[in-house]
């Protein structure tokens, strides 16, 4: 096989955040695309095959682009850009930078980092009802959220009701101290500590004094009409059908309903039907209603989160299929 030889010129400035700390990042473009890269100065030289040094060349102008708009490139990044090449997609990594749909209380900029977000943030544009299906740490609930904020400051609504069912996650905890809220609050601190990083404590708590952010129990959602309002309800792999057709009939004129949930992770009884899993097959003709899928691929933890998920993943495909056999 021929070897190709190709330079591409790298800010200097650049330089540190595209090649990762002890220049991880480099190393593993090298071995997943089979080339040599030797740094000089500014001077990237690529050794390899001509697909490959044609792709690697696209993987780093795409990191390039991403670092000189201020990103700290991160495992995840380099991983994506990697997955997207595979597959002749790699466009899409710049273009998805594009987009920023808020900034948290420190200045972070909330935007999509996969393609399944970017569609996800678009349905919730388009759509009164979206369903937002998919693994731990694929950000289903917190650009959820971000979007809520958004439409709030920008007084697209009134108020943001934020609720998921109070259900154990396998555990029995038993009699919690306090009034109401207290014993409630355990359940919900996860919609807390997004709301905090995207909003700050001290506005959060004025809002929620004035009755403009709500953050409760799916019971509490019974008999109410909301309207102009952004609701998300969160977990609703645990809900009961009664309680998601209860939370879809809440929904009044304004408003718009984002449901999340990660079918993999329910908490209900083993005999019990998922109000989630019901409401996908029920509605998935309803005009007006979205449902966005998101994978393994769009994991946006630590890249040990994306490796577990997909893990327990192809553990379940396995074993179905060993069970449809017998």
């Amino acid at each position: 096989m021929d070897t190709c030889e190709k330079y591409i010129t790298i800010p200097a400035d650049c330089i540190a955040n595209v090649f990762g700390e002890f220049d991880c990042h480099i190393k593993k473009i090298e071995k997943n695309m089979q080339v040599t890269m030797i740094l000089r100065d500014d001077q990237l030289k690529i050794m390899g095959s001509d697909s490959s040094v044609r792709k690697t060349i696209e993987i780093m102008d795409s990191l390039i682009t991403l670092a000189k708009r201020g990103n700290q490139i991160t495992e995840q990044n380099v991983n994506y850009a990697l997955s997207l090449s595979a597959e002749n997609n790699l466009k899409e990594v710049v273009e998805l930078d594009r987009d920023i749909v808020c900034h948290t209380i420190s200045g972070k900029p909330v935007k999509a980092k996969t393609i399944g977000q970017k569609q996800y943030l678009n349905a919730i544009d388009r759509h009164m009802v979206v369903f937002g299906v998919g693994p731990a740490g694929t950000g289903k609930t917190y650009l959820a959220m971000a979007k809520a904020i958004t439409a709030f400051k920008n007084n697209e609504i009134n108020r943001i009701i934020l609720t998921r069912p109070a259900i154990e996650a396998g555990e029995k905890l038993g009699f919690l101290p306090g009034d109401l809220q207290s014993k409630v609050d355990p359940y919900l601190r996860p919609l807390y500590d997004a709301l905090y990083e995207i909003m700050g404590a001290e506005s959060f708590l004025k809002n929620m004094e004035k009755g403009l952010i709500e953050v409760a129990p799916l019971a509490y959602m019974r008999g109410r009409t909301l309207d102009n309002a952004f609701i998300v309800l969160d977990e609703a792999q645990n809900t009961t059908p009664a309680q998601m057709k209860m939370f879809l009939t809440r929904i009044g004129f304004g408003s718009k309903a984002i449901i999340t949930g990660d079918l993999s992770q329910k908490d209900i009884p083993k005999d019990a039907a998922s109000g989630l899993d019901v409401a996908l097959r029920v509605l998935k003709n309803v005009e007006g209603i979205a449902v966005c899928h998101l994978t393994s691929q769009d994991v946006v933890r630590h890249p040990l989160v994306q490796r577990i998920v997909k893990a327990y993943d192809d553990y379940e495909i396995k074993h179905t299929k060993k069970g449809n056999r017998s």
